[in-house]
């Protein structure tokens, strides 16, 4: 990578030490995170946040964290914003996180679009979205089940969307390469059928049936997302990290995209209970959206 500098030429000296944020500069850096993404960042959060921007500052080649900033928030600084939101944030992701969601999406989503299809004469199209999908674990499971349905769903027009702020997350997730522990709750046979060993088993490749299951796009969940109506939206693990106002914002956004009658799942450190009172509750963290009225 070609390290970007300032244009009063001030990089960094190679034997400088870069100290934890001061207060002035942890202040202005949250500001700028909540303002590109939405997440909130604690109080407490000074050393944690102060190493992963140093190292973005090292990486770049510039003085300080002060020099940084003002390149950042700057008109030259937009290709480097990717890379400092990919810095600061954790894109921790495993197959089949909370498993009793997914039995949900197998034995009671999927059977009663099908059911649907039959009694209403739906289109024969599905369209999935996993929002804020880190490296892509979720929206590859949810191809799973879909692959695990296909002589059921053949004929139809199946779309999984998996959407992340972070570049590099995308980027592992197109790859979809994975370490043993990220697919430990994959069933031995799931293993075997939808994976592809690499290195005596040391990492698992998604086998390139599944991933054509599955598009990934770069999206901020706090704008609107440009895609049709989706059938089911997962919403997991993500909100935890935004305030009550974020958390609003990305919830009128979601629920615009939501078709009437698909369904929401949401995570248990969501927060967003309040928030889905326009909602149906199938059962706990699963909501669906009420259809339109007929004229």
């Amino acid at each position: 990578m070609v390290a970007t500098t300032p244009d009063d030429g001030a990089a960094a000296d190679p034997g400088t030490e870069l100290s934890q944020l001061r207060q002035g500069e942890f202040d202005r850096f949250r500001a700028f995170i909540y303002g590109e993404s939405g997440i909130h960042i604690p109080e407490h959060k000074v050393s944690l946040l102060s190493n992963r921007i140093r190292r973005r500052v090292k990486a770049s080649g510039f003085a300080d964290f002060e020099k940084y900033y003002h390149y950042l928030a700057g008109p030259k600084g937009r290709r480097e914003v990717e890379k400092f939101i990919d810095a600061i944030t954790t894109n921790e992701t495993a197959f089949f996180r909370t498993e009793s969601q997914f039995d949900w999406f197998r034995k009671e989503f999927l059977p009663s679009v099908l059911a649907e299809k039959r009694r209403r004469d739906r289109p024969r199209t599905l369209r999935v979205w996993s929002a804020a999908c880190a490296t892509g674990a979720e929206p590859y499971s949810i191809a799973i089940c879909l692959y695990e349905n296909r002589l059921r769903l053949q004929g139809w027009s199946v779309t999984v969307v998996g959407t992340d702020i972070s570049e590099g997350a995308l980027s592992q997730a197109r790859e979809g390469i994975y370490k043993p522990r990220a697919v430990e709750a994959v069933a031995e046979t799931q293993l075997r059928r939808c994976f592809r060993a690499l290195d005596e088993d040391t990492q698992w490749q998604v086998r390139p049936e599944i991933k054509e299951l599955v598009r990934f796009e770069r999206h901020n969940l706090m704008t609107p997302i440009r895609e049709e109506p989706f059938d089911c939206v997962f919403l997991r693990n993500v909100l935890i990290y935004f305030d009550r106002e974020s958390k609003q914002k990305v919830m009128i956004q979601l629920l615009k995209v939501l078709a009437p009658g698909g369904c929401l799942v949401v995570g248990p450190s969501e927060g967003v209970y309040d928030m889905t009172r326009s909602l149906e509750r199938c059962s706990p963290l699963i909501y669906r959206k009420p259809m339109e009225e007929v004229l």
